[in-house]
């Protein structure tokens, strides 16, 4: 169901998902992506405008999910925004894949979101915009294809990612240039400390 899909993420949510994986970088970390589907004729397009950092550690538990996901869809749904999908970074540099907590993760949005995106954070080329050299989004798509399996995308022509300002990566460098990253806070954060604001309002200031 989600093939010929458009995949187009914002600035602030593409900054925040990045920012997020840099704030912990020995650790897994995941969050949730905001937006909504656009159809223009036979085109789809997921517009994903905004994302949440949930954690940092303990990854695939779903009742802790499920929590997650009641209180951001009651805060965005003023604003027409729905989970859309979700990211993911691995705990080691060199790990590439897709894991099992991930997929899990990414089936229970399917359930809700047909065309729900998994975006799995690049630690190569990461370290590559650490340095100012990166252009290249520095996150991999994945789509469930027909046998509801998670297959990465683009190679084929179809469901393709785009930032939707080209320019993302030149200012996320400006934010990492200046630790902004530390700025960051998840839900595990807030649960540790509820003064903590899980929707970063604070953050592009």
């Amino acid at each position: 169901m989600a093939a010929d899909c458009c995949y187009e993420v914002s600035q602030i949510a593409y900054i925040k998902l990045v920012l997020h994986a840099l704030k912990h970088p020995s650790s897994a970390v995941n969050g949730l992506l905001l937006g909504r589907l656009r159809q223009d004729g036979s085109t789809a397009t997921v517009e994903v405008a905004d994302a949440v950092p949930l954690s940092h550690g303990q990854i695939g538990l779903l009742p802790a999910l499920e929590l997650a996901l009641i209180q951001i869809e009651e805060h965005f749904e003023a604003e027409g925004l729905s989970v859309v999908g979700y990211y993911h970074a691995n705990e080691r540099h060199n790990d590439l894949e897709l894991g099992n907590a991930a997929k899990k993760i990414g089936d229970h949005i399917f359930r809700y979101f047909p065309r729900a995106a998994v975006l799995l954070l690049d630690n190569n080329k990461l370290q590559k915009l650490k340095t100012g050299k990166g252009r290249d989004p520095v996150v991999q798509l994945y789509t469930r294809d027909s046998s509801r399996s998670w297959r990465q995308t683009g190679s084929d022509g179809s469901n393709q990612l785009t930032l939707k300002e080209p320019t993302a990566n030149i200012v996320l460098f400006d934010y990492i240039s200046s630790e902004k990253w530390q700025q960051i806070v998840d839900f595990d954060d807030h649960l540790d400390d509820i003064s903590k604001d899980w929707l970063n309002l604070g953050l592009f200031d």
